[in-house]
């Protein structure tokens, strides 16, 4: 397949832009300029222009596209709402109006589902997004779905539960631990203090290896529709700092940082892949504790 990704220099979208070439797929990426090179085709472009948007992608010509830039902090959507909910909006719409004649993967979040009723959460539960961030993923699995519905396009809508592992930015719980972790070390200290939020919340997560294989599982073949991707576990921000305390020579103690407290907190969340897994055969195979150790290593390589 020749596959555009919008949002390819970003976290996963390298990391699926890797996986595709490993499969013998041609990976196209389009997006902002990227910080650092990458080893790809990587078209500079502004995604909330409409025009420019539909020019790109009648050039380029793709089969399958797969939309994951997107303004993607938690902590960030809440200091500025209407600028998240119009650039993850607007871009999933130019992108959705462009593909005319191609299948689409709208990469969503397991975020938009917000408090549970009930646990493991399948592609039935109702949305309840508790943060700015999670409601401009809702709305733009709900265009996903109208274009599939109304317009007849071949349009997968994923919701990827929390993922992680190496190349992630300290924006996110692992990725800040981690950095502190790995920074501490390389100061020859005996012991550091991790900085963080509520140590309570429990959250679903997935490695972003195994994420981004069963996009490219979708994208292969899959019927159009939504799909939970996740390890059908939850782990407490607790359980992430003691694993990453374990890899670590260094005596690791915690102080609650207010900043890092988010408002409106989803307690404890963890999805089905059942539907995934009966369309693919997808199963999350990377142990949670590798992509602990992968990550704690790539912020020492840092």
């Amino acid at each position: 397949m020749r596959v555009l990704i919008t949002g390819a220099a970003g976290f996963a979208g390298r990391h699926l832009a890797a996986r595709l070439t490993a499969g013998g797929h041609e990976p196209v990426g389009v997006g902002r300029s990227p910080e650092s090179p990458v080893e790809f085709e990587y078209v500079t472009l502004d995604l909330r222009d409409a025009a420019g948007v539909r020019e790109t992608f009648g050039r380029i010509g793709p089969g399958s596209i797969a939309h994951l830039a997107a303004d993607a902090s938690v902590s960030q959507s809440w200091q500025d709402p209407a600028g998240t909910l119009h650039n993850n909006l607007d871009s999933t719409l130019n992108v959705l109006d462009a593909a005319v004649d191609a299948t689409v993967l709208v990469a969503g979040s397991g975020g938009i589902y917000g408090p549970p009723p009930r646990l493991p959460v399948d592609e039935h539960h109702q949305l309840r997004p508790q943060n700015p961030y999670a409601v401009s993923k809702a709305a733009a699995d709900i265009l996903g779905g109208f274009y599939a519905d109304a317009l007849r396009r071949r349009v997968i809508r994923t919701r990827a539960f929390n993922h992680f592992g190496p190349g992630q930015t300290d924006f996110y719980v692992v990725a800040a631990f981690a950095r502190q972790i790995a920074e501490a070390e390389r100061d020859g200290g005996s012991n550091v203090v991790v900085r963080t939020g509520n140590l309570e919340p429990r959250r679903d997560f997935t490695d972003v290896r195994d994420v981004v294989r069963a996009y490219v599982l979708l994208l292969e073949g899959a019927a159009p529709g939504a799909y939970n991707i996740c390890s059908e576990a939850s782990r407490s921000v607790a359980d992430i700092l003691a694993a990453l305390a374990q890899e670590s020579p260094l005596d690791v103690k915690h102080e609650t940082d207010p900043a890092r407290l988010r408002k409106h907190e989803v307690m404890d969340i963890r999805g089905s892949h059942e539907k995934l897994t009966s369309a693919t055969g997808w199963q999350p195979e990377i142990p949670f504790e590798q992509t602990i150790r992968d990550t704690l290593a790539w912020w020492r390589s840092q």
